[in-house]
C-alpha cells in the first residue's frame, strides 16, 4: 500500500511521517530507528487501520532547528501528541518498540487523555532494574567509546549489553550510508543516555484513562530489555504480552506479529 508522506513543524523540528491505510489510528514509532524499518508491520495493518509512522526528532528526515538538541523521551512524546493534534485526532493507540516504547510511556504519563491503548514493546528502562547503576555506567562507557573510537566498536558494546550473541551475528553486512552514520552519532551522543534513564512514572501510567500493556519477544529471554519489560509489567500489575521473534521481531515476523498487536489493542 502506497504511504502519503508529511512535514509537521514541531518546536524545535521538522518532523518527517507517512500514513497508510484507514480504520481507527495507529501510531507506530522506535527511538532511535525511523520511519522506514516499520513499513512491513504497517503495511501488514493498514487493511483496517490508519497508520501512522515517523522519524523521531533528529532521525534521519525529521530534521532539528539545532542539531546538538538532546533527545529525551518527554520531547517525543510532546511531539508524538503534536502529531495528533496536526491529525485532528483526540485520542490512538500507539505502539512504540525499544526507545520507541519507552517514548510510548512518556506519553501516556504527560498526554494521558491522547491514549486509547499503548503498547510498550521492550522498553529499555534501566533505572527499574537491581543492577541500575552498573547499567548506567556501561552506558557511559559505550558513549565514551563512540567517542574516542567510532561506530563499529560502540556498537559491539552497545550490542553486547543489550544481551545479543554479537560474535555469533558476525560483522555488519553491506555499506552504511551517510544517514545511518548521522543516525547512529545521533543515538550515542544525544539519545541514548536520557532514553535509559527515563524512569516511568508507574503510578501516571495506573491511572491513565488509556490501557498500557507491556510487549515482550517471544525469543527475547537473554536480552536486557526482557527483564526490564518483565519488572515494569510487575509494577503496573499485569502479564507482559508476548509477541513473535525478539527485539525486533515486528521487522521479522510482521504479519504475525500484526495479529497479536491487533489482539493486545482489541483488549
Amino acid at each position: 500500500m502506497t504511504a502519503t508522506t508529511h512535514t509537521l513543524r514541531v518546536p524545535g523540528a521538522r518532523l518527517h511521517y507517512e500514513v497508510r491505510g484507514s480504520g481507527p489510528l495507529l501510531l507506530l514509532f522506535g527511538s532511535p530507528m525511523g520511519a522506514a524499518p516499520f513499513t512491513p508491520l504497517a503495511e501488514a495493518l493498514a487493511g483496517d487501520h490508519t497508520v501512522v509512522t515517523h522519524d523521531p526528532r533528529g532521525i534521519s528526515r525529521s530534521v532539528l532547528d539545532d542539531p546538538e538538541q538532546d533527545s529525551t523521551p518527554d520531547l517525543r512524546a510532546d511531539d508524538v501528541a503534536a502529531l495528533l493534534d496536526h491529525l485532528g485526532a483526540d485520542t490512538a493507540d500507539l505502539f512504540g518498540s525499544s526507545g520507541g516504547a519507552v517514548t510510548g510511556l512518556a506519553v501516556a504519563a504527560r498526554h494521558p487523555g491522547r491514549v486509547r491503548t499503548v503498547v510498550a514493546h521492550e522498553p529499555p528502562v534501566l533505572e527499574l532494574l537491581p543492577d541500575a547503576a552498573e547499567r548506567r555506567a556501561v552506558t557511559d562507557d559505550i558513549i565514551e567509546t563512540f567517542r574516542r573510537e567510532g561506530h563499529g566498536p560502540a556498537w559491539a558494546k552497545f550490542m553486547t549489553a543489550a544481551g545479543f550473541d554479537v560474535e555469533a551475528a558476525g560483522p555488519p553486512q553491506g555499506e552504511f550510508s551517510e544517514q545511518d552514520l548521522a543516525d547512529s552519532a545521533r543515538f550515542f551522543t544525544h539519545e541514548l543516555r536520557g532514553t535509559t534513564r527515563y524512569v516511568p512514572d508507574v503510578a501516571a501510567l495506573r491511572s491513565c484513562p488509556g490501557r498500557v500493556v507491556v510487549g515482550i519477544g517471544a525469543e527475547s529471554g537473554g536480552l536486557v530489555t526482557y527483564r526490564t519489560s518483565t519488572a515494569l509489567a510487575d509494577l503496573l500489575g499485569s502479564a507482559p504480552v508476548e509477541f513473535p521473534g525478539e527485539h525486533g521481531g515486528f521487522m521479522s515476523h510482521a504479519e504475525a506479529f500484526a495479529e497479536t498487536l491487533r489482539k493486545a489493542l482489541a483488549g
